[in-house]
């Protein structure tokens, strides 16, 4: 515990203060977390980082991260992103035939949904962050959500858990845990709602927290899922006490898609 307390400390002193900032030095954080979280996932899945497949998965990342906002310098290409990204596709597929099916058609499923799943993910931190008037308020709205969800699942389901949540998956998670965890998103909700810019009303702001909070939980079980699947216990060595990139982001490559996708944000 002690280990874990320090690594977040740490860890949080270095990277709010780009959260703080923005700009590209952000965009260029969230590129680096993004790209060590693929090779996370690749290696779970006994996939090489280093090879042409691996190369080609890194593209389709980095292609998926680019922020909307220089979205005129894909356009100097005369292709748009979507374009772009199936390109990389049929690379993947002649990639295939080139090798004779040595890089298989399941590789190629695992490398795109790798690539596709990290990036959307990290790519909404990204566009989080360059919303204007509130983007930041919403970057650390999802943050405090995000740990007051597993504070509190891991508190209350020490305390009073009884019934288990999903045990195929995560067998010390329970019900009650994960009503807990809800319970402490919301009220974060509330703080923000008095205390920040968020810019929604209160009915909206908490329908929506459960519905972050519950989805946050199920990125949690999602990447407990692949690792239990893969037979590891952390996606990386990264962050001491706290596992790797994916270890510490499971809920986040979920929240912050849904942030857009509720529509909370007005930019």
């Amino acid at each position: 515990m002690k280990q874990r307390i320090i690594t977040a400390i740490v860890a949080a002193a270095f990277f709010i203060p780009f959260v703080i900032y923005g700009r590209w030095p952000f965009a260029l954080l969230v590129y680096a977390m993004a790209t060590v979280a693929l090779y996370e996932l690749l290696r779970m899945g006994n996939q090489s980082f280093f090879s042409f497949g691996g190369l080609l998965s890194v593209l389709l990342l980095w292609l998926i991260l680019f922020p909307s906002k220089y979205m005129h310098v894909i356009a100097q290409t005369g292709f748009s992103k979507l374009e772009l990204v199936y390109m990389i596709v049929l690379l993947f597929l002649a990639y295939m035939v080139v090798t004779k099916n040595r890089f298989t058609f399941e590789q190629v499923g695992f490398h795109i949904l790798s690539a596709i799943y990290i990036g959307i993910g990290f790519y909404y931190f990204i566009e989080t962050r360059n919303a204007p008037d509130a983007g930041i308020t919403y970057i650390f709205y999802a943050l405090f959500l995000i740990w007051a969800t597993d504070s509190g699942a891991y508190f209350v389901g020490r305390a009073f858990g009884k019934h288990k949540l999903w045990p195929e998956i995560s067998p010390n998670k329970t019900v009650e845990g994960a009503f807990g965890g809800v319970l402490c998103a919301v009220i974060v909700a509330v703080l923000f709602f008095f205390y920040s810019n968020i810019g929604l009303g209160l009915g909206r702001l908490m329908v929506s927290t459960v519905v972050l909070s519950v989805f946050g939980q199920i990125g949690d079980l999602v990447e407990s899922a692949y690792k239990r699947h893969y037979g590891v216990k952390d996606a990386g060595k990264i962050l001491p006490g706290h596992g790797g990139i994916l270890d510490r982001f499971d809920s986040l490559l979920f929240v912050l898609p849904l942030i857009h996708f509720l529509k909370m944000m007005a930019g």
